[in-house]
């Protein structure tokens, strides 16, 4: 972050003036605590590498087995691209193309667009098309869900460690290491990329115009603060050229449809079996709770309340939170106001977790496919289920936090 640069607290929108950092330091909001920046303690070089070898890795987790499994001389080499393919064959489409999506594709968009990125300012010059990848990068960096997506592995493995001969394969290894990378590098969001672009003499840096902080706005990708009319409902960034709003728009409209949709969605993903097994004993349909007694039945106590948070507490928090967030907007003082904003810093740190029991059918259906012999099946509750997650992550995204801090009476903002 370049010195001086003026910047807005994403959460309450207090104006504050860029300081220079000590490496490994950070810069705090002085109204309600949030991060407003960090000093990385690495170089740009070094991130550029960083990202090239997660990039390698990516492609390693991605075409070499996770895992072989035989039963009665029958051998299964599953990859997690076999397994979206498996699931497209099975007609499931709509679940072969969300764990796609946020499995690899996005991650996948991710890691290019990051490598490009530092590649153009570590040679000193944006391409008339910066602003554009990096709004494109902005919006894909949420829905990344590698770690997610090892969980589900090391569940399904354990699942299918007592049926039959299993042996990891590369595969796992590969993702076990990505998850730690891309968790380093998702860090670098697109605001921290244009500061890197500042420091770099590449962009423009925002300075104090002299009007009044309810005529300014921020840039939700960029950050570039910047005047904007009080009256305006939007506005194009001077910078990127993003849609800007003061506020996001129609928030109480947009957050109560998705939490009543997520709401409707959540029965079904509960009450329809997740996946139905066949094997030559019968065949058998479980929900997601029968899923983490099975876990706790075969042994593995830790795995079975893991996928109950991630599957079952996870979901529920998060739509009791962005409620408690919704009817508790009147203003009760800034130590309150502190506690709704780490409430919300919560719900969004959580949010992509639920997605857990959604990958590990799509992984169980692809690794124990052994017709006439065993045959994991997914079932209607895991589109459910998957709609839950995009749905509370959605209405997360569209709630703004800093309208709390509006209603706070004029002596106590200073």
């Amino acid at each position: 972050m370049h010195p001086g640069s003026l910047l807005a607290c994403r959460n309450c929108d207090t104006l504050h003036a860029a300081v220079p950092l000590e490496p490994g330091g950070m810069a705090t909001c002085s109204c309600c605590g949030y991060v407003l920046y960090r000093r990385s303690r690495f170089s740009l070089a070094f991130w550029s590498a960083f990202t090239l070898a997660a990039l390698m890795v990516f492609a390693i987790a991605n075409l070499f087995p996770i895992a072989q499994l035989t039963i009665l001389g029958k051998t299964v080499n599953a990859t997690f691209i076999g397994s979206l393919w498996f699931t497209w064959q099975q007609g499931d489409y709509v679940l072969s193309i969300m764990t796609g999506l946020v499995g690899f594709w996005f991650p996948f968009t991710q890691l290019c667009f990051l490598f490009w990125a530092l590649g153009c300012i570590h040679k000193r010059g944006l391409p008339h098309d910066f602003a554009f990848a990096m709004r494109l990068y902005h919006a894909v960096l949420p829905w990344s869900m590698v770690p997610v997506l090892m969980l589900g592995i090391i569940v399904a493995i354990v699942k299918l460690a007592g049926l039959a001969t299993l042996q990891p394969g590369p595969g796992i290894w590969a993702f076990g290491v990505l998850t730690f990378m891309l968790t380093a590098l998702s860090r670098l969001d697109s605001e921290r990329i244009w500061g890197y672009a500042e420091e770099a003499g590449l962009a423009p840096v925002a300075q104090y115009p002299g009007t009044a902080s309810e005529a300014m706005a921020a840039c939700e990708v960029c950050g570039y603060v910047q005047p904007i009319h009080p009256e305006a409902e939007s506005d194009d960034c001077q910078r990127c050229n993003a849609v800007l709003h003061r506020r996001k728009p129609n928030m109480g409209a947009r957050v109560w449809a998705l939490l009543i949709a997520a709401s409707i969605v959540y029965i079904p993903a509960n009450v329809l079996p997740m996946m139905e097994i066949r094997s030559t004993l019968g065949q058998s349909n479980h929900t997601i709770l029968g899923g983490v007694l099975e876990l706790w039945r075969l042994g593995s106590w830790d795995l079975a309340v893991i996928v109950f948070v991630a599957s079952i507490v996870v979901p529920i928090t998060k739509l009791l939170a962005l409620i408690v967030l919704m009817l508790g907007r009147r203003w009760r003082g800034r130590q309150v106001q502190r506690q709704r904003t780490r409430l919300y810093e919560l719900v969004e740190f959580i949010g992509q977790w639920s997605m857990l029991d959604v990958f590990v059918v799509v992984l169980l259906a692809a690794i124990a496919n052994f017709p006439g012999v065993s045959q994991i099946i997914a079932g209607p509750a895991a589109v459910s289920f998957g709609m839950v997650v995009v749905l509370t992550m959605l209405a997360a995204m569209s709630y703004d936090p800093r309208t709390g801090w509006d209603r706070r009476e004029p002596a106590e903002s200073e």
